[in-house]
């Protein structure tokens, strides 16, 4: 279940709104069907590569094997960022929803009360988390399934005022939006650049599988389970979610702008509000805000583990290694906890607008590691292939492979690029967000230009890339699944 809800966030739930209205509704679909296609194709080459040596440390260390140690130092310290930058933005979302309901409290009341539920579970130690990442995981796959079906019947005319909505808003104001007021097709395509950056935001995270990829049952078998499903869960929750979203409420809806100053919300409580279901609202409301404390909690344990494994590995001073007695990682959770602050910088700007901030930031370091996992795929299939290893030896691989490792990285490349375009247009200048767009794609390339600096170690010859080491270990975890005894166990376990 938590694999499943992993994926769905504020992103989805609250992000969706400014691209809505960034883009249109056309653009909103074809941005996400465009950044969903890169995703589908990171995972299935980050599952080629898993299935085969699930390492602990995941892509981080398979980067090591078959990039250098530069590669790995660079992109440990890109994913640690972009999971710590999260964590504001997440914190910014949950204010962004609760100013819904309580527009005139301070934001920092907001920020605080998420962030000690935040901190707390992972204080709590990993089995608090798993059992409360498990009951929000659920509450957000009934939440998301449901609002599905709901609009659904909302835009037949099944809600309460009986409006047939249809194509309505497809036609008026239209399937894109003219960013900015630009005329032709430069308006349409900074529009639909801008639902490509937060459409990023709500996928980025779905190759966090990776990174269990050494503490999961028999992993020969079931992550190749688990890669061969993500193509539903994308088109399930995320394309039949914004293709749902784009039919209900008009781009032109002044609540979408999640940057104003004025309360904002989830285009689905908006949907609501406007077919006159009372109640439903506050009720969806609290749902989504269950997402963001489960998105916060999950930022924090991503983040915090991966500084710990920096530190294991001697990219990060050892003090990080620090743990209780238990096993928990204070020190890193501490200093991961401590970024989470910059969220109220909501206190003196609109929470919206630093949820934007946050949420551009990550979604570029999150394009970045993508960009990474392509790079990282293509050394290891060239080295795979080099030692006299066959594609059939591996336990799971795609037919679309090495083109989805090439569109993975030119897709992501090219994504970055124009991520904000429009700052670079006559009178469209914007420091802030020329730099939460563009600071992560510069910041990769000095990382690794330090690295290879100080480490001063030459990229592993195809020849020398070390596919063995582990297998013995790995060959012997693997065993035969256990046959289903009926209908619903076949059901629960093809669905998790």
């Amino acid at each position: 279940m938590i694999s499943i809800g992993g994926v769905i966030g504020t992103g989805l739930f609250l992000g969706t709104g400014s691209a809505l209205m960034n883009g249109g509704p056309l653009g909103l679909l074809l941005g996400y069907i465009f950044i969903g296609s890169i995703c589908y194709c990171v995972m299935v080459t980050i599952g080629e590569m898993i299935s085969y040596l699930p390492v602990a440390g995941g892509h981080i260390k398979l980067a090591e094997r078959f990039v250098d140690p530069a590669f790995s130092f660079a992109l440990g310290w890109n994913l640690w960022y972009n999971w710590t930058v999260t964590l504001p933005a997440e914190l910014s979302a949950a204010a962004t929803i609760i100013n819904f309901w309580h527009p005139g409290v301070n934001n920092a009341v907001w920020i605080t009360m998420c962030l000690v539920v935040a901190v707390g579970i992972n204080m709590s130690g990993v089995g608090v988390y798993g059992e409360t990442e498990f009951m929000f995981a659920s509450i957000k796959v009934v939440t998301i399934v449901a609002l599905i079906i709901l609009g659904i019947v909302l835009d037949l005319g099944g809600g309460p005022n009986h409006d047939r909505i249809g194509f309505r808003y497809w036609k008026d104001p239209g399937p894109f939006v003219q960013f900015y007021g630009i005329s032709g097709m430069t308006g349409r395509f900074l529009g639909w650049s801008r639902v490509v950056t937060q459409a990023a935001f709500a996928y980025v995270g779905t190759e966090v599988v990776a990174m269990a990829a050494a503490e999961a049952k028999n992993p020969r078998r079931n992550l190749p389970k688990a890669i061969r499903r993500v193509y539903i869960r994308l088109l399930l929750f995320y394309i039949g979610g914004v293709f749902v979203i784009g039919l209900l409420v008009p781009s032109n809806n002044p609540l979408l702008n999640v940057n104003s100053d004025n309360a904002s919300a989830s285009p689905f409580v908006i949907a609501i509000n406007q077919a006159g279901i009372k109640g439903l609202p506050a009720v969806i409301n609290a749902a989504l805000l269950t997402s963001a404390w489960s998105a916060a909690s999950s930022d924090l344990y991503i983040a915090s583990r991966g500084l710990y494994g920096l530190a294991a590995s001697g990219n990060a001073p050892e003090v990080f290694l620090r743990t209780s007695r238990s096993g928990l990682p204070y020190v890193a959770v501490a200093t991961c906890a401590s970024f989470s602050l910059l969220a109220y910088m909501a206190v003196s700007t609109s929470s919206g607008m630093v949820f934007t901030w946050f949420s551009s930031m990550c979604a570029t370091a999150g394009l970045t590691t993508w960009f990474g996992i392509g790079v990282i795929y293509l050394r290891f299939r060239k080295g795979f292939l080099a030692q006299g290893h066959k594609i059939i030896e591996l336990p799971y691989s795609s037919r679309l492979q090495p083109f989805a490792a090439w569109w993975a990285v030119c897709a992501s490349l090219v994504t970055l690029l124009f991520s904000s375009w429009e700052v670079f247009l006559r009178d469209h200048w914007s420091t802030a967000t020329f730099m939460t767009n563009y600071l992560p794609v510069m910041l990769f390339p000095v990382l690794y230009t330090i690295a290879k600096i100080w480490k001063r170690v030459p990229l592993v010859k195809p020849h020398e890339m070390d596919f063995h080491s582990g297998i013995a270990e790995i060959e012997a975890m693997t065993y035969a699944d256990v046959r289903p005894r009926n209908i619903v166990e076949a059901f629960w376990m093809w669905l998790m």
